[in-house]
């Protein structure tokens, strides 16, 4: 039996550091995703079933397009919250191809099963702002100071970059915590 936040905290690593191979011990073998998506600056299919699919699209395709990815979920989960938790979540990543900068916000709907592993995943894009290559240093420098994966909008807020391409983010960060 594993903690939905031990589940939660195994996906962001192996969808962050391209580690296919840690998805079974945060996904169950038949686990459903559904993707909803609000931005044309990322694309994903709407839906997969099992974990291989899973892994292929959150894990091994999205690696090829994308590095230097930082998740963070915006709460933890309750002691108490066993089958489904649902969280806010921010993302910065640079792309392969030109290294522009991607910076997104969401929401996560999960279920888990009896031993803890995610059985249904549900992901909301909300937003993906694609900044110029020369936002890196700032964003990253953002990003890589906050505490990974679990971060307050607040925290992620006080310490963001003053950068107009980020006021989509700065306002869904804003409404969490009004």
């Amino acid at each position: 039996m594993v903690s939905i936040e031990d589940a939660i905290s195994t996906y962001i690593l192996a969808k962050d550091g391209n580690r296919p191979f840690l998805m079974p011990r945060a996904f169950a073998p038949d686990a459903e995703l559904a993707m909803q998506v609000k931005t044309d600056a990322i694309s994903f299919p709407g839906s997969a079933k099992g974990l291989a699919s899973i892994t292929d699209i959150l894990v091994s395709r999205f690696a090829s397009d994308y590095e230097d990815i930082f998740t963070f979920c915006l709460s933890r989960p309750a002691p108490e919250q066993r089958e489904h938790f649902a969280c806010d979540w921010l993302v910065g990543m640079s792309t392969k191809q030109d290294g522009a900068v991607r910076v997104g916000c969401g929401r996560y709907d999960w279920r888990f099963n009896e031993g803890g592993l995610i059985s249904k995943l549900a992901i909301a894009i909300e937003a993906m702002e694609v900044l110029p290559v020369s936002a890196a240093p700032p964003v990253f420098a953002w990003l890589g100071g906050l505490p990974y994966p679990w971060c307050t909008s607040d925290q992620a807020l006080a310490a963001m970059p003053a950068l107009a391409e980020l006021a989509t983010i700065r306002s869904f960060l804003g409404v969490q915590n009004p």
